[in-house]
């Protein structure tokens, strides 16, 4: 064996235990307490606001409309940008591939307990990004930022600032596009360019990434008016055209949803169809991809919330209340539809986004596959643009406003790694620092809860009052 085969072995042993190391972290922060923190925290947001995410939508809507909308308000984008910027980084291949990986993993009920997780979900949206707004800081350029780091620290004193650090360190890692990266790249290959070897598949892997990676670059670097921009011009579109698409399939099954719809409910509660029983794990499934989809809890949405041109926190956090419930409820459960119906899932061994591309191609014959890869392409690379402001912001608090511009081009040259990495590997990272995460922001949501309601009684008051 040569001196070089003897070192390709040797780095290849190294990085197979890296991912083993990975894995088993990512399974076993996803245990009970990650459950009851974002479930059970939610939940109490849900009941602690009086049901405000039933009680509430159409006011939200209205809200969003940009009805009351002040350009003097600090901040850098509007409400509308801010949710369109969230829904970007929530609304992409976490409910394209994440749904197909929950249906792999879970099985059919995990989607029933990602609609739980949803709903609780934007309680706990309303908290948090009410939250960014009432305890705004300023970085060390002078520029007013939110997020769960700014509203522990001043909202819970410097004594809980540790915090502040543990989110910021994990967010650094667990908001790179690595996810994104891998699975459009799958696509592409798996429509395009199918390759006849695994020195091809690796090669075109390497490529795919470097040609992401530019495209992301000429965005990114523009800052958050330019992410935001984008964010709020592709997100009609890349919603639109995944809803028609989806809907043809739907419609071509219409009579079978019925019978899937009974075997998510039914599933949910025995877990037989792949777990064997085990409830438990199909719950912990269905929260753990609801929470990769739509990041309620996980202190993302917060951050880009934090930046609205709004000083009215309860607006800010009802427009905020929105995202779970176009991302999960909506276009989750389009695709659950999509691969129950056409059964993909149980004859199969493709998982994430290939399963989804099964079911296309079967659903729409011919034309499925393209539709697909298109609404990925759309889907990956908005997420890809939002992210990389989410670390940025992050690297701002820990290593001030003059050396954040360099996490831009760290966030770049990850998302190769990331289109030539293991899938599973993939997941596990971005899952153990969006647990990670999720333990500061639930906290401080926790901790300030009685604030949130207080703003909020005062709001709708004088709501009630100014319509008399």
């Amino acid at each position: 064996m040569s001196l070089y085969s003897s070192y390709n072995l040797k780095a290849l042993s190294i990085l197979s235990f890296m991912g083993e190391i990975i894995i088993s972290f990512s399974n076993w922060i996803w245990g009970p307490p990650i459950l009851v923190l974002l479930l059970g925290g939610g939940t109490y947001f849900f009941i602690h606001s009086g049901f405000i995410p039933f009680r509430k939508m159409g006011h939200a809507i209205s809200l969003l409309r940009g009805k009351y909308d002040d350009d003097l308000a600090p901040g850098q984008i509007s409400s509308r940008q801010a949710l369109s910027a969230a829904i970007a980084s929530t609304v992409g291949l976490g409910n394209i591939s994440g749904v197909a990986i929950a249906l792999n993993m879970g099985g059919p009920g995990a989607i029933f307990w990602m609609w739980v997780a949803a709903f609780v979900g934007m309680a706990t949206k309303f908290y948090t990004c009410s939250l960014a707004i009432m305890y705004r800081g300023k970085d060390s350029a002078g520029v007013i930022q939110g997020g769960p780091m700014y509203v522990i620290d001043h909202g819970m004193g410097k004594k809980w600032k540790f915090l502040s650090y543990i989110f910021c360190i994990a967010g650094v890692i667990g908001l790179l596009a690595i996810f994104q990266a891998n699975q459009l790249t799958a696509v592409i290959q798996a429509v395009l360019i199918e390759p006849d070897s695994m020195e091809e598949t690796v090669r075109n892997r390497w490529i795919i990434g470097i040609i992401m990676m530019s495209l992301t670059a000429t965005v990114i670097l523009g800052g958050i008016q330019r992410i935001a921009s984008v964010a709020s011009k592709m997100v009609p579109f890349m919603v639109g055209i995944y809803f028609f698409t989806v809907l043809i399939i739907v419609f071509k099954y219409v009579g079978d949803i019925p019978e899937m719809l009974q075997l998510i409910f039914v599933d949910a509660f025995t877990g037989t169809a792949v777990m064997g029983g085990a409830v438990g794990s199909v719950i912990i499934v269905g929260a753990r991809r609801a929470a990769f989809s739509n990041e309620a809890g996980i202190g993302t949405a917060p951050m880009v919330h934090g930046q609205s041109k709004n000083n009215e926190p309860i607006r800010e956090g009802l427009i905020a209340m929105l995202g779970p419930f176009i991302d999960t409820i909506v276009v989750c459960t389009l695709t659950a539809l999509a691969i129950l119906l056409t059964r993909v899932w149980e004859t199969t061994e493709n998982d994430g986004v290939k399963l989804t591309l099964a079911a296309f191609e079967i659903g729409i014959p011919v034309i499925g596959k393209y539709l697909l890869m298109i609404s990925v392409l759309v889907f990956a690379l908005s997420t890809m643009f939002t992210y990389s402001y989410y670390g940025h912001k992050c690297s701002n608090y820990l290593f001030g406003a003059d050396k954040a511009k360099y996490y831009n081009y760290f966030y770049l040259v990850t998302i190769v790694v990331g289109a030539v990495a293991s899938l599973e590997v993939v997941v596990s990272l971005v899952d153990g620092m969006y647990a990670v995460m999720a333990f500061p922001n639930m906290i401080a949501a926790l901790y300030l809860a009685p604030k949130v309601k207080a703003a909020s009684k005062d709001y709708f008051s004088r709501m009630r009052a100014k319509s008399k």
